[in-house]
């Protein structure tokens, strides 16, 4: 078995300071940089693909709605086809920094609102989607294990890895649990850990209902602004190779 680890990387902003990027580098084999929209600047993705580079780690862009003072949370109205040139023109931008150091941009993962609305929603996935291969079908999509988005990707063509998150707890429907509500964000290393094996050794993850569902997923995901993301990027990987499972980047070939 085969698991990718990811985690959105390159969210601060200007003067402000967001993640432990450096200290989580290390223990991730694939990373999404913000495109300036929902976070990061110009001076931040640069920097962010500089470390990736040092490290060795694919990297992804990361496009959101253009709502710095939301960090891209909130879902906003479009009219047809702007999220598809929003998708376009973020990933153009950090591909610009890539073209510096040598690399090629290996997947696209929205970010916040624009990722959970696709995952239910037929306009905003295909819209996605259609961004995605108007840019380079050879890219991979990832997109939430068993959602909507998901489903259109691989119809549409493209290579889509499904995602799981275990530092989130999800409700029994397969969604994520809302932010909002408590224990919605897991930041105890012990529970992580417990979860990823399960993961690994089931496909199963626990709900905040008390009950279990299946998670098909090829990529596991850290989120880097949760508090102590680095300590939790590092019990993901030593559980991961606990369970003998081979840690790697989602676009390695066999």
């Amino acid at each position: 078995m085969r698991m990718d680890i990811n985690c959105d990387m390159g969210e601060s902003f200007g003067a402000y300071r967001m993640g432990e990027d450096e200290l989580i580098m290390p223990f991730v084999t694939s990373i999404n940089i913000a495109c300036g929209w929902h976070a990061g600047d110009p001076g931040v993705m640069a920097k962010t693909v500089r470390l990736a580079a040092r490290y060795g780690v694919a990297v992804g862009a990361h496009p959101g709605y253009p709502d710095l003072l939301g960090f891209g949370r909130r879902t906003m109205e479009t009219l047809p086809g702007e999220i598809k040139n929003y998708v376009i023109y973020q990933i153009g931008a950090l591909c610009g920094f890539l073209r510096e150091y040598g690399m090629r941009l290996q997947h696209v993962k929205p970010h916040g609102a624009l990722y959970n609305l696709a995952a239910r929603d037929e306009r905003t996935a295909g819209e996605i989607i259609s961004g995605v291969k108007a840019y380079d079908p050879d890219l991979i999509l990832v997109a939430p294990a068993g959602s909507f988005c998901a489903e259109m990707g691989v119809l549409a063509g493209l290579t889509v890895v499904r995602e799981a998150f275990c530092d989130r707890a999800y409700l029994g429907n397969g969604h994520l649990a809302p932010r909002t509500v408590k224990g919605a964000v897991i930041h105890d290393p012990e529970k992580v850990r417990q979860r990823v094996l399960s993961l690994a050794r089931s496909g199963r993850l626990p709900t905040l209902e008390g009950g279990q569902i299946d998670l098909a997923a090829g990529t596991l995901c850290i989120h880097g602004d949760t508090a102590g993301a680095s300590r939790l990027a590092q019990t993901v990987r030593q559980a991961l190779e606990e369970a003998g499972v081979e840690v790697a980047p989602m676009g390695k070939r066999s």
